[in-house]
């Protein structure tokens, strides 16, 4: 494998000589930064790459660390992307432009933007419409990898969601939610006790910097071997029962400001900061009766048919020319619904996938939408009504469930893209 690699260079760095020499301007050439398995990262990526990130930083006002730091972070997280694309690959996994098109205009609807307000923000941010798609498309295609690597590994028992639902019960509605700091001193994955001990060492250099006042994000950005480290360990807001144990454990009973750590788990030692609390406030949950027709492009039916197709149904619809039930039961490839009439009960929309969800809020009751593209195909949904809806029994299972579930997979995700990086050969090209 390691032959191959340097063989790789090798041509590469041949075909880059060849390209000088076919020019009488001698000219300075892209080159290969990193090997990453059987792909490469360029350094003009890394340098793209980094430049994004000084402007973010410079626009929200944030103070970065040293270039050698930032490089080392950003060149770490386009190794990983690699390795989530290269499996894409492997997998056949693609996002078509239709799809991609339909996640964009989403993008600028929960921004408040036209399509056209959108693109002049990318411009100002210094990319191409060209470049800003491929990085959605790029985002949506590493995003299908993790779900369907990680879903498998997640495995959650009847009892674990009846232990929640009670502890729920006892919590009651102000349940606490935590925004989260964090920076993770990493080891390796069979650790020496020299190891342990260095990071230990290095972990309680930086609690020591953090307490004597030092910025957050700018350690988090320099020091961090976690996910979030770009972000400046910004986990986001986190319900207490959907944060990872560790943590969960750690954060009861402390305060805004506080600084936790170091925790040590099978990936190092943590430190956390609570950057903020809220609790949460008892609201009524709006339910949503809908049924829907599902579609799938394939080699017989386009996408552009398909969406004809559905255009053809919604008008003899509204005219009254056909029954919903019967073109579900006929044309419909979702097989939880198609027999039942395309019938999916009352449920609470944001178990939806977003452009699902985004076109039942537009509907008033009865009324069919526009054809909807989503990652499971094409839809033709009618909104049959609406209700309010208290937290019923079965919604707290759902509720612990999802939350259970967002916690392992948090943790199971986290453990699959080590796995996939130490089995990974990876080679920094001097």
């Amino acid at each position: 494998m390691k032959l191959d690699m340097k063989l790789k260079v090798v041509l590469l760095s041949f075909l880059a000589l060849w390209l000088s020499t076919a020019h009488s301007q001698p000219k300075e050439l892209d080159k290969v930064a990193v090997i990453v398995d059987q792909g490469v990262i360029l350094e003009s990526e890394i340098q793209s790459r980094l430049q994004q990130v000084k402007q973010e930083a410079l626009a929200s006002g944030q103070d970065l660390p040293s270039e050698r730091a930032l490089r080392t972070q950003v060149t770490e997280r386009l190794i990983m992307e690699n390795l989530q694309m290269q499996m894409a690959d492997r997998m056949g996994m693609q996002i078509s432009d239709p799809q991609l098109d339909q996640t964009i205009a989403n993008i600028a609807a929960e921004q408040g933007m036209t399509l056209a307000q959108l693109r002049g923000q990318v411009a100002k941010d210094g990319l191409s419409y060209d470049e800003y798609r491929e990085q959605v498309r790029r985002q949506l295609i590493m995003g299908e990898v993790r779900r369907a690597n990680v879903r498998r590994r997640v495995y959650i028992t009847p009892q674990e969601v009846q232990n929640l639902v009670e502890l729920m019960k006892e919590q009651g509605q102000q349940q606490a939610e935590y925004r989260l700091g964090h920076i993770l001193i990493g080891f390796p994955p069979e650790p020496s006790d020299e190891d342990i001990e260095s990071a230990r060492d290095r972990a309680a250099k930086v609690l020591d910097l953090l307490s004597q006042g030092s910025d957050f994000a700018k350690i988090a950005i320099a020091s961090s071997s976690g996910s979030k480290a770009l972000e400046g360990g910004d986990m986001g807001w986190l319900n207490i029962n959907a944060m990872p144990t560790l943590f969960a454990e750690a954060v009861q009973g402390k305060d805004k400001g506080e600084l936790i750590g170091p925790i040590r788990s099978g990936a190092g030692f943590h430190i956390l900061k609570i950057q903020d609390t809220r609790g949460l406030e008892t609201v009524e949950v709006e339910e949503v009766k809908a049924r829907h027709i599902l579609m799938k492009p394939s080699v017989i039916l386009s996408e552009e048919k398909i969406r004809t197709m559905m255009k053809d149904f919604r008008e003899q619809l509204i005219a009254g020319e056909a029954d919903f039930a019967e073109l579900a039961k006929e044309h419909s490839e979702d097989p939880g619904s198609a027999l039942k009439g395309g019938e999916l009960g009352w449920a609470d929309p944001e178990n939806y996938v977003p452009e699902f969800r985004q076109a039942l809020a537009r509907l008033e009751k009865d009324q069919y939408s526009q054809p909807v593209r989503s990652t499971h195909g094409w839809h033709l949904i009618q909104l049959q009504d609406r209700r309010i809806s208290d937290a019923t029994e079965e919604r707290r299972q759902n509720k612990a469930y999802q939350l259970l579930f967002k916690r392992r997979f948090a943790e199971e995700a986290d453990s699959w893209m080590r796995e996939m990086r130490d089995q990974a050969y990876i080679e920094v090209v001097e």
